[in-house]
């Protein structure tokens, strides 16, 4: 490994968030508040709408468990930048400052979560594979029991690739100045600051990226492969578009997830740009996991009929235990 004398193992970083635009701040917090809100409060409906509704059907599982996954991956980087940005550190003239096991743990858990995701995204496809090309053996095959154990796989999945990969970008040498131009501790942040050029120090990113994006996209891409050749042997006209709406909304969170993911660290270090790239994670911590709620809600008729009981529930002030 190629690391300069002075390669130190820091205390923790300085984040410097938007500090350089005290002018803006206030407009951003404002905006980043109020995205933050409708965010959890879109998948805090869609949780509350599924488990108060009679029958769940494996596919509102998966959507009830992605809700779940974008609530906790906003609040693992959103709170701690409205914080930066309402209170500033001028003192320090640069950023806030945040621990190294702080770091560490929040770089971590936003692995864990995001690849949590990308597996559950392959379950999901899974499910619509069953659906299309196996109806009449979907629900023996399909039971709560499955969705139960790959929602389980998905998460501990997640988990041990981000434990791996974080032991790893935090055992490299950080030398000279300690300070993130970024708001939350991203992996390609980290990589950037470490003083190393050796392309070895890439390959737990490489292997991570591997393990949560490839494997998941090619069982994705072969569930839809599966689907697009049943439904070319499909002749009714009204069954092709019932499949297309049940698979629409699905391959639109599958795009956006992995078109960020993928534009974002599926890349060599030499091509990080710290000023884009932190422009480019405020919109997919930000504005991806507000799309979903409304992408999934407003393409499932299950969950639009749901979510109409629950609001309709509380405008009449019933108890929440109270059957309708």
């Amino acid at each position: 490994m190629d690391s300069p004398s002075n390669a130190t193992m820091p205390r923790g970083f300085l984040l410097q968030g938007f500090s350089e635009f005290p002018h803006l701040r206030p407009v951003l917090f404002l905006l980043l508040l109020a995205v933050h809100l409708v965010t959890l409060s879109g998948n805090l409906l869609i949780l509350v709408a599924v488990a108060y509704m009679p029958s769940r059907p494996p596919m509102l599982l998966f959507l009830c468990q992605l809700s779940a996954i974008e609530l906790c991956y906003t609040l693992v980087v959103v709170p701690r930048s409205l914080a930066d940005l309402a209170a500033p550190c001028l003192g320090l003239g640069r950023g806030c400052p945040i621990s190294f096991l702080g770091c560490a743990v929040q770089m971590q858990m936003f692995v864990a979560l995001g690849g949590a995701e990308c597996f559950l995204l392959a379950a999901m496809a899974y499910d619509r594979y069953m659906a299309i090309c196996h109806p009449l053996r979907y629900a023996a095959v399909v039971t709560p029991g499955l969705c139960a154990r790959l929602a389980l796989a998905c998460c501990l999945g997640g988990l041990a690739v981000s434990v791996g990969l974080t032991v790893a970008v935090f055992h490299l040498p950080f030398c000279g100045s300690h300070l993130l131009v970024h708001f939350f501790c991203d992996i390609t942040a980290l990589l950037h600051l470490a003083c190393t050029r050796s392309y070895m120090d890439e390959l737990p990113l490489l292997g991570a990226c591997l393990v949560l994006l490839l494997l998941p996209l090619v069982l994705i891409l072969a569930s839809y492969g599966a689907i697009a050749t049943a439904l070319h042997h499909q002749h009714s006209p009204g069954g092709r578009r019932k499949a297309a709406s049940t698979c629409g909304s699905h391959l639109a969170v599958t795009f956006l997830h992995y078109g960020c993911a993928t534009f974002m660290y599926v890349r060599p270090k030499a091509s990080y740009s710290p000023q884009r790239d932190r422009t480019l994670a405020l919109i997919y911590t930000n504005v991806t996991p507000l799309l979903y709620p409304f992408i999934y809600s407003l393409r499932n008729c299950e969950v639009m009929v749901a979510i109409r009981r629950v609001l309709g529930r509380w405008q009449l002030g019933q108890p929440q235990g109270q059957s309708v």
